[in-house]
């Protein structure tokens, strides 16, 4: 996560009437700060490219959504609002309100990590998502090598992980009824050479 902006605290109203009004830039919320977003590398989008375009063409023809960077997320019980990589539900969509532009309840939650947000991702950002009531899956995809980690929640709360190395592992999400063929998740991405 980027640095805060020198802006005094602001209410997640103000935070996104400003989101909504900005063409170019986006920025995240979590109770009353405001935090810059950086870009995505070209690995970056082709991994989502990818990723969006499996879940979109197994969930043709039934009710099932699949979001990526430029709708947000409202986490209503960690007053946070965020632009999550990629999220996905099957079933009815909720939205703070009539605009229809930021979602309440994601069963699956994806990230792409970069080298600077490998971190939040991991650790507060996870923490932030794990309090959306509806969420069953998140799923980190590594933009260095062949790596997906999918965390799945339990019946019982607790949160347990899975990784995926091999180009031909299928990642399975059970929340929204589709897999990720991991040849196709990596499709033109060039790794760099160490």
């Amino acid at each position: 996560m980027s640095q805060a902006a020198a802006e005094p605290e602001i209410s997640f109203e103000d935070w996104l009437a400003g989101e909504r009004a900005s063409l170019d830039e986006r920025t995240e919320y979590v109770a009353g700060q405001v935090f810059a977003m950086s870009g995505g590398t070209a690995e970056h989008n082709a991994i989502l490219t990818n990723t969006s375009g499996q879940l979109w063409t197994q969930m043709k023809g039934r009710p099932g959504w699949v979001y990526t960077a430029r709708m947000r997320l409202h986490i209503e019980h960690a007053n946070a609002g965020k632009y999550p990589d990629l999220m996905a539900l099957c079933g009815e969509q909720r939205f703070h309100d009539e605009r229809r532009d930021l979602l309440l309840n994601p069963s699956l939650i994806g990230e792409v990590p970069s080298d600077s947000t490998e971190g939040y991702d991991r650790g507060e950002k996870f923490a932030l998502y794990r309090r959306i009531p509806s969420l069953q899956e998140y799923l980190l995809v590594s933009q260095h090598r062949p790596l997906v980690e999918l965390y799945t929640r339990g019946s019982d709360g607790r949160w347990v992980l899975s990784a995926f190395e091999d180009s031909a592992d299928q990642v399975v999400l059970e929340s929204i009824g589709c897999s990720l063929a991991l040849d196709e998740v990596y499709d033109k991405v060039v790794f760099e050479q160490t």
